[in-house]
């Protein structure tokens, strides 16, 4: 049997096991190629209200809280407080932080929501799972590798590697050397 045909099943086989994999890190690896530019895994909303001032220093926690609460109509359920100052609070919710001035009546909230897909993608993409992820993601980078090998060898002639695709191969090597003596 020709070599070349047990090739074209590898190269095969493995770019059809290895498709959901390329396309889970092809999205993240583009999510967090622009990290300086965005956060990839949430997206954070800040928005500022002015509620009725209430510069009761003396007030208890409880009483701020309500109070706030109560001022910009919220329904969730408080998760933790910290009183940074005699009329500042910061309340803390499930997806949500508000910081209140009591004494100006400045509120100011972080609204942190999941970016969908996006999340689960570099969860994976970053192996936060550990465990038996590292080993799926070895696998993959194998794969991707004996891939690229491969592929190399599927065409002969002058679309080959010992043709055109000869100097299309240099310039894939040659590309990331070039960034590596700029960036170094």
């Amino acid at each position: 049997m020709n070599w070349r045909k047990y090739v074209k099943i590898i190269h095969r086989d493995l770019g059809y096991i290895f498709f959901g994999l390329t396309v889970i890190y092809s999205i993240s690896g583009i999510a967090v190629n622009h990290v300086d530019e965005w956060n990839p895994n949430y997206k954070i909303e800040n928005k500022t209200f002015a509620i009725t001032p209430n510069p009761d220093s003396s007030a208890a926690n409880e009483t701020m809280i309500a109070y706030v609460i109560e001022q910009l109509a919220i329904t969730d359920t408080v998760k933790n407080v910290f009183r940074s100052g005699p009329v500042s609070i910061d309340i803390f919710f499930e997806n949500k932080t508000v910081n209140a001035n009591l004494l100006t009546g400045n509120v100011n909230m972080e609204i942190v929501n999941s970016r969908p897909v996006i999340r689960e993608t570099n969860f994976l993409h970053l192996n936060a799972p550990k465990k038996l992820w590292t080993y799926v993601a070895d696998a993959f980078a194998f794969g991707l590798i004996i891939l690229a090998i491969t592929g190399l060898f599927m065409l002969k002639g002058k679309n080959g590697i010992t043709g055109r695709g000869k100097w299309l191969t240099i310039a894939g090597v040659l590309l990331p050397l070039i960034f590596l003596l700029l960036y170094i």
